[in-house]
């Protein structure tokens, strides 16, 4: 871990070349492709992510009942 600290939450957490909650690539221009992880945004919003989307790493990640945190062995923590 490098320390770092994202506070996005979720839509944050999907800004980069990944999705954060299946690890699948977007499109070449780095856009969501509009079907393909529309399932995928609706689950963001729901639960934590479980991809980097920045690496594609997985990431680990710990569910309390007061919020969730994300860490990816790269880029550090994630929290909402």
């Amino acid at each position: 871990m490098n320390g770092t600290r994202n506070t996005g939450g979720p839509a944050g957490s999907t800004a980069g070349p990944f999705c954060g909650h299946c690890g699948g690539a977007f499109d070449g221009a780095g856009l969501r492709a509009p079907e393909s992880h529309r399932h995928c945004h609706g689950q963001l919003a729901l639960e934590p992510p479980r991809y980097c989307a920045q690496c594609r790493r997985r990431m680990k990640v710990q569910v309390t009942p007061l919020g969730w945190t994300a860490q990816c062995s790269r880029h550090g923590v994630l929290v909402p």
